[in-house]
C-alpha cells in the first residue's frame, strides 16, 4: 500500500489537547474517498511513537492508519455520519461510544459498527479484547473491501503492542510487510514489536529501510536513534537525535534521546536541559515520565 503525506488539522476534544495541523502518512486512495474515509483519517491512528526507554506503558494517540471504507457495498453519506458520530461519542464518553456501536451493529451497521466499536475498547484500555476483535474483523474486511486489510492488520497489531503481546504484533505487521513491503508506518510499527522483544539490531534495520523510503521521517529518527544506543553505536545515535531534532526542534522524544545520550557521555548541564525541555513541551506523555525518571536519577546521585 503506497503511503502519502497530507496535512491534516484536528480540533481539540477536550481542554488538555489544542488545534494542530500536522503530517500524516495515509493511503493514497484515502485522498478523494468517502466523508467515512476522511474520518478514519484524521481520527482512527494508534500512534505508538515514545523512544525504546519508555514505549510500551501508555502508547495511546488517536490517529491510525486509514480504515476507508469507499468500496463497502451500500455505503451512503448517512453512514458516513453515522459512523463520524461513533467515533466522537467513542472519544468522550468511551463507555457510552461501545455501547453505541454495540447497538449500531446489532441493527446492520457492519463493519463501520464493529470497528467503532473495537477503538471503543482502545479508548477504554482493553487493548487485548481491542485487538482481538479488530483482529477478527480481517476476513469480514476482505470480502467487503479488500484494500483495507493491510491497515486493519496494522491496527491490530498497535493493539497487540498495547496489550503487550509484541510477538502476535510481529506476527501481523509480517503478513501486512508481504502485502505492502517498504511501507513506512509498518516497518515502523514492526520496529516498535521488535524493540518490545528486545531486538534492537532488527528494528533498526527496519527503520533504516523506512527511512530510505522517507527520510523525513522524524519520529523513525528518534526511535532510530534509541536502537543504536542500546546496540552500542552512540555516535550513530547522537546523529539521529540532532537530524530528529532539526526537523522538529520540540519533538519530546528526540529531546529524551539525546538528553540520555549527553547523559551517557557526561554532559550533565545539556542532559538536564533537554530532559527538562520533554517535561514542558509534552508534559503528559510516557517521554516526560521517562525524563522525570532521569532527573530523579541525577538529582540521587549529586546528594
Amino acid at each position: 500500500m503506497q503511503l502519502c503525506r497530507q496535512h491534516f488539522c484536528t480540533e481539540a476534544e477536550s481542554e488538555a489537547e489544542k488545534v494542530t495541523c500536522h503530517v500524516e502518512h495515509t493511503p493514497c486512495f484515502c485522498h478523494s474517498a468517502s466523508p467515512l474515509c476522511r474520518a478514519m483519517i484524521a481520527m482512527n491512528k494508534i500512534v505508538p511513537s515514545a523512544v525504546f526507554a519508555s514505549l510500551l506503558p501508555g502508547l495511546l494517540l488517536w490517529a491510525l492508519p486509514a480504515m476507508a471504507q469507499q468500496s463497502l457495498q451500500g455505503s451512503t453519506v448517512l453512514q458516513d455520519a453515522a459512523y463520524q458520530d461513533c467515533l466522537s461519542l467513542a472519544r468522550r464518553n468511551p463507555e457510552e461510544g461501545f455501547s453505541q456501536a454495540q447497538l449500531w451493529q446489532a441493527t446492520g451497521g457492519g463493519l463501520p459498527a464493529q470497528h467503532c466499536a473495537a477503538l471503543a475498547l482502545v479508548e477504554l484500555r482493553h487493548y487485548g479484547d481491542a485487538a482481538d476483535r479488530l483482529e477478527k474483523l480481517l476476513p469480514l474486511a476482505e470480502k467487503q473491501a479488500p484494500h483495507l486489510t493491510v491497515a486493519l492488520l496494522d491496527q491490530a497489531a498497535n493493539a497487540w503492542l498495547l496489550a503487550e503481546q509484541p510477538q502476535r504484533a510481529k506476527q501481523l505487521l509480517d503478513i501486512a510487510l508481504k502485502a505492502a513491503p517498504e511501507t513506512s508506518d509498518l516497518l515502523i510499527d514492526r520496529a516498535l514489536a521488535l524493540a518490545a522483544l528486545n531486538d534492537y539490531a532488527a528494528a533498526r534495520r527496519d527503520l533504516d529501510v523506512a527511512l530510505r523510503v522517507d527520510p523525513t521521517r522524524e519520529d523513525a529518527l528518534a526511535l532510530r536513534a534509541a536502537a543504536r544506543r542500546q546496540t552500542g553505536d552512540m555516535g550513530g545515535a547522537m546523529e539521529d537525535a540532532e537530524t530528529a531534532l532539526a526537523i522538529q526542534p520540540r519533538l519530546p522524544e528526540a529531546l529524551l534521546e539525546r538528553g540520555i545520550l549527553r547523559l551517557n557521555r557526561g554532559d550533565k548541564a545539556g542532559a538536564r536541559r533537554d530532559l527538562i525541555e520533554v517535561r514542558m513541551v509534552a508534559p503528559d506523555s510516557p517521554a516526560a515520565v521517562s525524563a522525570g525518571q532521569y532527573i530523579e536519577q541525577m538529582d540521587v546521585k549529586q546528594d
